[in-house]
């Protein structure tokens, strides 16, 4: 009891210690409240003490509320991206599935949650941000003796919860030491241009190969998802002679790109030259042939009427021959030891005058002209005969 109680220094009136009396009478009310038990007649509260029978009641049923307790205190819920592992007395006992479970209460048995679709993120050579550096984890050698700077991230989930709980003390920091230790392998392998400009995605993709292959060696029950490179470049104090032989492979590739384009652009046009080139040499070919096959065909059937009448063929021949010839041409042969003399049209001067008189007067008919024989010859009749007979003449064999 506390100074402050008023119950304190009083009695009969007067100031003094504590009445023990009413101390107990007080304190059987209070437990007689507690237990639903009413005080005697006359109104008054009662002054007997409680029974064993009464505490013994009380006592059970706070026994019963807390076993209760203890009991519901094994409920626990499993979602269904996770999976719950028993454990009795710190030894697995089951892999429960998602829903409400429950298990002994502690310390009997206990459970603990394992998200398989978690995405967890390690990150190497760098830590929440690229600036912040940890330059033990990012300097790596190339193949070529060159040392860069790489930070990557790996991000992993969980296909085996036993195996992540089980086989390995800290897996998180597992995947930080295997990752680690794989891109040194594969950065060592490459050398610096490869892995700093055209192929990082490859080496990206070796590495992860690599840490998953090592960490289903080790049995962690984890699955590499992604391994993304956030940055790669040499050491800061070459960054300047770095930035030089950037431009001057951009340049490269410039230059390479323009190539390409003029290849593009005069290659198809010689392929195609050439193709109708081969066409007109193939269509020649087919000519030619095709008119040496007609002149043997032609010449097999002179040489059957040859044989059949010599004479006459070889008249035809020259008649034909002669003929061609003098459709080339314009000029007129005239026998001149006959003594005959014929009179003969001009007509390639006559078409070339007409053609010349035709822009001036706007018309194409020919216009007429009066040809005047020098010689002149009163006698057609006659001329034309002397001309009959040499023509005769000279067709005479």
């Amino acid at each position: 009891m506390s100074l402050n109680d008023p119950q304190w220094g009083k009695k009969g009136g007067s100031n003094g210690p504590p009445d023990l009396d009413e101390l107990w009478r007080n304190f059987n009310q209070k437990l007689n409240g507690l237990f639903g038990r009413r005080g005697g007649g006359g109104g008054g509260p009662s002054m007997q003490p409680p029974s064993m029978r009464q505490l013994g009641g009380g006592a059970g049923v706070l026994v019963a509320l807390v076993l209760l307790v203890w009991l519901a205190s094994g409920f626990y819920t499993v979602d269904e991206k996770q999976r719950g592992v028993v454990f009795t007395f710190g030894k697995y006992t089951e892999l429960t599935s998602p829903g409400l479970r429950w298990r002994l209460p502690f310390p009997f048995q206990a459970q603990e949650i394992v998200n398989l679709s978690q995405v967890r993120t390690v990150e190497i050579g760098y830590r929440n941000n690229v600036k912040t550096k940890v330059l033990k984890e990012s300097i790596m050698l190339t193949g070529d003796e060159n040392i860069i700077d790489i930070q990557f991230a790996v991000q992993y989930t969980l296909k085996d919860p036993l195996a992540y709980l089980f086989n390995n003390k800290r897996p998180d920091d597992t995947v930080l030491q295997v990752a680690e230790s794989a891109f040194r392998e594969v950065v060592g392998a490459n050398k610096m241009d490869f892995v700093l400009y055209e192929g990082r995605e490859q080496v990206a993709n070796e590495a992860q190969k690599l840490i998953q292959n090592i960490l289903d060696l080790y049995k962690t029950g984890i699955a590499i998802s992604n391994v993304t490179m956030q940055n790669a470049q040499p050491p800061e104090q070459v960054q300047a002679s770095f930035d030089d032989a950037v431009k001057a492979k951009q340049d490269l590739e410039r230059q390479k790109n323009e190539g390409q384009a003029y290849f593009n652009d005069v290659v198809p046009k010689a392929q195609g030259a050439a193709s109708r080139l081969t066409e007109e040499a193939q269509g020649y070919r087919q000519r030619v042939v095709a008119n040496a096959e007609g002149e043997t065909s032609r010449f097999k059937q002179v040489l059957t009427e040859y044989d059949k009448a010599p004479q006459v063929t070889r008249d035809r021949m020259y008649l034909e021959t002669i003929q061609q010839i003098m459709s080339s041409t314009s000029k007129i042969l005239l026998d001149a030891k006959s003594g005959s003399n014929l009179l003969y049209l001009p007509l390639d001067k006559i078409m070339q005058m007409s053609g010349a008189i035709a822009p001036e007067t706007g018309t194409t008919a020919p216009s007429k002209q009066t040809l005047v024989d020098p010689t002149p010859n009163p006698d057609p009749v006659t001329r034309s005969r002397d001309a009959f007979r040499a023509r005769e003449r000279e067709n005479r064999p």
